[in-house]
């Protein structure tokens, strides 16, 4: 995402004015006709009349809403408060009149459980009425709550089997939507919290909320001391870039361990990958703009405000970014891209991959969590403005986000830990498991003068000549970027890249919003203290430097600038005291630490129950993800590789006792077949080990977490290493599975 995607004021972004039409695909998946947005043919119609046309929200709200109930709703949707239960009945007509008229039949309560993924219980409209016949029902109670079974989803120990009572209760600060199915079905969703019968948080939206609310007040403390009595509300904003893999659906089903663990356990290297950096920002293949149109095309109907698609690094993998929004929305839309993502790709014959390493050797993917905080009059207060030096609230503001990474780096670390994303943390593509801080040269300017006492001017962007009279002059930005760093500052916005591909982003802003909510209230208390006694204008510019110099100081350990790849920043990093966990059963036990604790609990994020809950589930997902991995591929090894060697194996003994028998010497054959026999042999011990491993009771989740990470992933390295060395002497008529050359460079 560009820096010039400033993040504006809370609210959906506008889709430009234009006509989208899906170009011609394959034969074997073209459409009967090409997508166009409806257009009137006796007046023009704004392309912005149909964005967001499967919402109920803005302008079909307003048409279908009394004026008082819409201002009601409205207000809700934009202060981040609880529906009126006054307006429920009257909200959950016009809801259902407007779903019907779609063609929708059935409604649910969209959630999003601690499986990292959403859920829905379908409910029909139509009701019996006991005397044969049938009504249309959706009621304000509908609406409002649901009744889950809340034993079926992962809950840490919050809920037993015996104890199935759940709730889910509407967000109401997130839109209604219809979500279309393959064949033009619609279901009504209504993004809805999911808690327990005791009230205790089963889901991922409800602590983001929580958070929400805490950056927002304490944000909001410190905007009033310095003398906004304009702003009512802090909102926390978000982006999230979404890098994902198309592979042909055929081939995809081929694989077993693409179809079970989304990624490849086995598979050599292509003679040609991405070596020649030819894919990146390259022309983007006919048949994947065709995906790429209709999946804009679904997502504009749902008022995602989808902007950037293009070719990423490595072949077959690609990227799509918005524009910001109400964090809480933004996740929403976020949970609701995946799915678009993986269900249009079918249609057109491609299967998408969101796995954050589906190949070997090959680049993985991420998802840029870039965030912010604006206030609803629509001040960024991440953005420098004119003169970075003066501008006392936004230093206040990098500042408090800074001491947060640096004494939270442990849990930030941990919002990201998955065993997926353990394939990709650490390797020369992505952000290393260290957690830094990127500023740039004119920060980092700043705050080497704030550490000195110093007041300087900043430095100023300036303009590059391109040397050519045909060519313009362009602005330099004050700071160049650094793709190395897990945590970067990029011009009006903070980039946490680290998040994984396949990861709900829920958790990782929940965790960013709570530690930088802390830092907002330590400085909050500071300035309300020491300004109480002497409010003028010049003792608060004293006391902000003071404030800000003790910070820095304390805290500028994390922020480095340099390439996050070398072995010299791990040993820099070792020296300054900062954590280093390269692995997910490292960084988890960060949820179970006392800080931790007394963090979540001050600011009513997650009570300790429901803390150490997340750690319990994490831990859970972790063991069996490997787990499942190491059964995939035990099965692959024995049925698959193992019979295609044994096969060659026969081939070229045969060829070897014909070629003796004709009186010709073939040494380096038998060389061959020899080292083709220890192959076999080892494959067939490596598996037996795995399977061994795989199966081994060990009954502390935490003692199991650190097996599969100790000797289970290792073993599974082992007979990977075996299989790929196989695939790279076994006849290409002979191996058993579409190698990576067929999967990533064949369109």
């Amino acid at each position: 995402m560009s820096d010039d995607e400033a993040v504006g004021a809370c609210g959906v972004a506008r889709c430009p004015r234009m006509e989208c039409m899906v170009r011609a695909r394959n034969e074997k998946y073209r459409m009967n006709k090409p997508f166009t947005i409806p257009m009137d043919n006796q007046k023009s119609t704004r392309a912005s009349d149909y964005f967001g046309s499967l919402t109920f929200s803005g302008d079909v709200m307003l048409k279908r809403l009394p004026p008082e109930v819409f201002m009601n709703l409205q207000r809700t949707m934009r202060r981040n408060l609880s529906l009126d239960r006054s307006i429920a009945n009257t909200v959950a007509s016009a809801i259902k009149e407007w779903a019907i008229e779609h063609g929708a039949t059935h409604y649910c309560h969209w959630f999003q459980p601690l499986t990292g993924l959403t859920a829905e219980k379908h409910d029909a409209f139509l009701s019996p009425t006991g005397d044969g016949g049938a009504i249309e029902k959706f009621s304000g109670d509908a609406l409002i709550q649901g009744e889950p079974d809340a034993s079926s989803f992962p809950s840490g120990g919050i809920r037993d089997t015996y104890e199935a009572r759940g709730y889910t209760a509407w967000d109401a600060t997130s839109p209604v939507f219809l979500l279309r199915a393959g064949d033009g079905n619609k279901t009504l969703c209504i993004p809805t919290a999911f808690v327990s019968w005791t009230g205790e948080a089963l889901d991922q939206k409800t602590p983001l909320l929580r958070s929400i609310d805490a950056v927002s007040k304490h944000a909001l403390r410190i905007v009033h001391a310095l003398g906004d009595a304009k702003t009512s509300q802090v909102i926390a904003t978000l982006g999230c870039e979404q890098e994902y893999f198309l592979v042909d659906r055929e081939l995809f089903l081929q694989r077993l361990d693409l179809v079970v663990c989304g990624r490849t356990l086995v598979g050599t290297q292509p003679p040609k990958g991405q070596q020649l950096e030819d894919h990146y920002f390259g022309a983007i293949p006919e048949a994947v703009l065709s995906y790429m149109t209709e999946c804009e095309e679904r997502l504009f109907e749902l008022g995602i405000p989808v902007k950037t698609r293009h070719n990423e690094v490595a072949p077959g993998q690609y990227e799509l970014a918005p524009t910001f929004e109400n964090s809480n929305v933004a996740v929403d839309h976020q949970m609701t891209t995946m799915h678009v993502l993986r269900s249009v790709a079918r249609k057109h014959g491609f299967e998408c991959l969101l796995h954050e390493k589906p190949f070997a050797r090959v680049n993985g993917s991420g998802k840029h969590n870039n965030w912010s905080l604006s206030t609803d009059t629509g001040v960024n207060l991440l953005d420098p403005r004119d003169d970075t030096h003066t501008n006392m609230q936004f230093m206040i503001f990098l500042v408090a986000v800074i001491r947060a990474v640096d004494v939270h780096a442990d849990l930030l670390r941990a919002s990201i830990a998955t065993a997926h994303n353990d394939h990709r943390l650490g390797a020369n593509e992505a952000p290393p498991a260290i957690m830094s801080i990127y500023l740039g040269e004119m920060l980092t300017s700043i705050l080497d003068q704030l550490e000195r006492g110093e007041s300087k001017k900043s430095a100023k962007a300036i303009e590059l000549d391109l040397g050519a009279r045909t060519l313009p002059q362009i602005p330099r930005h004050s700071s160049d970027r650094n793709r190395t760093s897990p945590f970067a500052f990029t011009g009006n916005k903070f980039e946490f890249r680290a998040v994984g591909s396949s990861q709900s982003v829920a958790w990782p802003n929940t965790v960013l919003n709570t530690i930088v909510a802390e830092s907002l209230d330590l400085i909050a208390t500071e300035l309300e203290k020491k300004l109480r006694k002497n409010p003028s204008p010049a003792k608060m510019d004293s006391i902000v430097r003071d404030l800000l110099k003790d910070l820095v100081q304390s805290h500028r350990r994390v922020c480095f600038d340099g390439n996050g790849y070398s072995a010299e920043w791990h040993a820099e990093a070792a020296k300054r005291g900062l954590p280093n966990f390269p692995s997910t059963a490292d960084s988890l036990p960060a949820l179970a630490t006392k800080k931790a604790e007394r963090l979540f609990a001050a600011y009513g994020v997650l009570s300790t129950r429901e803390l150490h809950a997340r750690y319990e589930v994490q831990m859970e997902q972790y063991c069996k993800i490997v787990q499942i991995e190491g059964r995939t591929l035990v099965q692959i090894a024995i049925t698959q590789v193992l019979p295609a060697a044994l096969r060659a194996q026969g081939e070229l003994a045969d060829v070897i006792a014909a070629t003796q028998h004709a009186g010709v010497p073939c040494p380096e054959s038998e060389s061959a077949l020899r080292d083709l026999a220890k192959q076999v042999v080892a494959l067939r011990d490596a598996a037996s080990e795995l399977a061994i491993a795989t199966a081994k009771e060990v009954p502390n989740i935490e003692k199991r977490m650190r097996h599969f990470r100790d000797v289970v992933v290792r073993s599974i390295e082992k007979v990977r290493e075996i299989s790929d060395g196989l695939e790279r002497v076994i006849p290409a008529d002979l191996w058993p599975l579409p190698d990576y050359a067929t999967m990533l460079l064949v369109r």
